[in-house]
């Protein structure tokens, strides 16, 4: 609290007391009066002006993804019956882009209500609150705060792209082609048809057999030949390749107060690093997986090694999404170590897409080693040449379609559909 004007008005009003002694005028009698009164009126205003308020905030979702805008309401209410002249609420969340703040009058038992649209541009877990509050005498002598605590946090999802042409690499089981082992899961490969027995759900029924039979017949399926799929997300800190801040996003934070600031819509999503993009492919090929109904999981090495064991659940989704929304690239271990050590955990019914920026041929070598056993493996390479990056990946991507692997080379600002479309290898 500044107590610079205060001060200032205490000395004015002993110098119109002396001036007062001097003259005998009334006039500076009053005067003083009035000045030495005043900051006792403005301190008591100021300091009243924060009490008997309530605050609310409520958000529509605690969840969403990166480009969608999530929405909060915050509701101000003045329970006593003094209006209030000036009431600031800031907010002090650290959510990107959320400018939930406002200024407003509230009259005796009055409420207000503030709605505010946010982009979401970052992936994470963000604080939401607390509210800070601050008010202030009529005269700006003194200016009082208070910190109402938060309303939780939101969970903001790595963005995801539809990908309907992607190729997944088959894996054989020890049987063959075809696994042969009968399922009571719906899965992509139908193996026969018998007849309906109750219990069965009706979503198996086979209808061209049931017209054809002229009774129910229902579907039975068998593991899909690739039946473990292992999202294996490579996060290195050593191979992660970030652009630097645009000069212009900086200056406007900096620089332009938050009512001149241009909307965050207008602000492309594109990746700044290959950590960033490797995630939003992790993510994308979670849920297009599991919308196949395939038996998907996800490795990763941050801080610590992160498992999703293959599982093909409805909560799966939520668990990759929720693991990709706070995982970051500041891993001390290579893509090679972590092939390495979780080998024991893939079988010859395993399928796994690397997803990598990563230019040492040390983890091919881990890789080939799994496709002495039998694994089909698939690459999903962000090519850090776009991020920046001075050594050029084609090497390592000739190695690569040398051992029959498919590999997609990704650039910053591709689209994702469209660049899994076909392998580099195949394109000639």
């Amino acid at each position: 609290m500044n107590l610079t004007r205060p001060l200032l008005i205490l000395l004015l009003a002993g110098a119109s007391y002396l001036a007062a002694q001097t003259t005998g005028q009334r006039l500076f009698f009053h005067l003083s009066y009035i000045l030495a009164g005043l900051p006792l009126v403005a301190l008591a205003w100021a300091w009243l002006n924060l009490y008997g308020l309530k605050i609310e905030r409520e958000h529509a979702s605690l969840r969403a993804s990166v480009g969608d805008y999530t929405r909060e309401r915050m509701t101000i209410e003045n329970r006593w019956w003094l209006p209030k002249l000036w009431i600031e609420l800031q907010d002090e969340s650290d959510l990107p882009n959320h400018e939930a703040g406002f200024v407003a009058y509230l009259g005796r038992r009055e409420t207000t209500r503030w709605t505010t649209r946010t982009l979401c541009t970052h992936r994470g877990r963000f604080r939401l609150g607390p509210t800070r509050i601050i008010s202030s005498d009529p005269f700006g002598l003194f200016r009082f705060s208070r910190l109402i605590p938060g309303s939780g946090e939101i969970i903001v999802y790595p963005r995801t792209e539809e990908i309907a042409t992607f190729r997944l690499p088959g894996a054989e089981l020890s049987g063959g082609s075809n696994s042969l082992i009968r399922t009571h899961s719906v899965t992509p490969n139908v193996a026969t048809i018998r007849d309906y027995q109750p219990g069965d759900s009706l979503n198996r029924i086979h209808w061209r057999s049931t017209a054809r039979h002229g009774r129910l017949m229902v579907k039975e399926f068998e593991l899909d030949p690739a039946a473990d799929i292992y999202l294996v997300l490579d996060l290195n800190e050593r191979a992660t390749m970030r652009l630097p801040p645009e000069p212009e996003a900086i200056d406007e934070r900096l620089i332009a107060p938050w009512w001149q600031r241009q909307p965050a819509a207008r602000r492309r999503l594109l990746p700044d690093s290959t950590e960033e993009h490797a995630v939003a492919v992790a993510a994308s090929l979670a849920r297009t997986l599991l919308s196949q109904n395939r038996i998907v999981g996800l490795l990763a090495w941050s801080d610590h090694l992160q498992v999703i064991p293959a599982e093909r659940e409805e909560r799966q989704l939520w668990k990759m999404l929720e693991l990709l929304a706070v995982v970051r690239a500041t891993g001390h271990h290579s893509l090679a170590e972590l092939l390495v050590a979780e080998g024991p955990r893939f079988g010859r019914d395993t399928t796994l897409i690397i997803i990598t920026s990563d230019l040492d041929p040390r983890w091919v070598t881990a890789l080939q080693h799994h496709l002495y056993r039998g694994i089909r493996a698939a690459v999903i390479f962000i090519d850090p040449l776009s991020y920046g990056g001075l050594n050029d990946p084609e090497p390592l991507l000739n190695h690569l379609a040398g051992l029959k692997i498919d590999v997609y080379r990704l650039q910053r600002g591709d689209t994702l559909a469209d660049a899994l479309r076909q392998p580099i290898g195949l394109a000639a």
